[in-house]
């Protein structure tokens, strides 16, 4: 009933905290579907994780630019979210905490998380982390892990380098 994709990103988002890898697996996702198909509401779930990447590593201005694009979709594509077994309404509260956290940074980062109100969500969630040798759980304190916040540094970009290269020269050949 739900995408692989989007199990994995409640899975990177609750187990892991892990906000790098929730945007990259759903990015993943929406990239897959043709141009003319992608649905909107994946961006506002990115748009959280890439939020609250940058809200742990102090980055202040990147985090509230993020909750805000995120609050947006959400405003924009509340059914479709709300069809992913995610409470709209809770989610929107909880980004407005984290927007008063990002405009006071002298208040510590906090997790949170996303509020499931889809039984059968949380079963498949359940049902994934079996699959993939990982047992779920729910953290309920901030993960302050050095690899996790400054992942994009520490990661191997060799492939998303080339890819963007490969990118470029298709659109340059494409305008010729």
């Amino acid at each position: 009933m739900y995408p692989t994709a989007y199990l994995d990103y409640i899975i990177y988002f609750h187990v892991d905290r892990d906000y790098f890898e929730c945007h990259e697996v759903l990015e993943e996702h929406w990239k897959q579907q043709p141009v003319t198909t992608r649905q909107a509401h994946w961006i506002g779930l990115i748009q959280i994780a890439v939020g609250l990447y940058h809200h742990r590593r102090k980055n202040y201005t990147g985090a509230l630019r993020m909750y805000n694009k995120a609050k947006q979709a959400l405003a924009l594509q509340s059914t479709a979210i709300s069809n992913l077994g995610l409470d709209v309404v809770e989610l929107e509260n909880v980004l407005n905490k984290q927007i008063k956290l990002v405009k006071t940074p002298k208040e510590p980062f906090y997790d949170f998380n996303l509020p499931i109100k889809d039984s059968q969500l949380l079963d498949a969630c359940l049902k994934r982390c079996e699959e993939v040798g990982r047992k779920w759980q729910i953290l309920t304190s901030p993960v302050l892990n050095e690899s996790l916040i400054h992942k994009h540094l520490k990661r191997n970009r060799k492939d998303v380098i080339n890819e963007r290269q490969r990118q470029l020269q298709l659109r340059q050949q494409k305008r010729q």
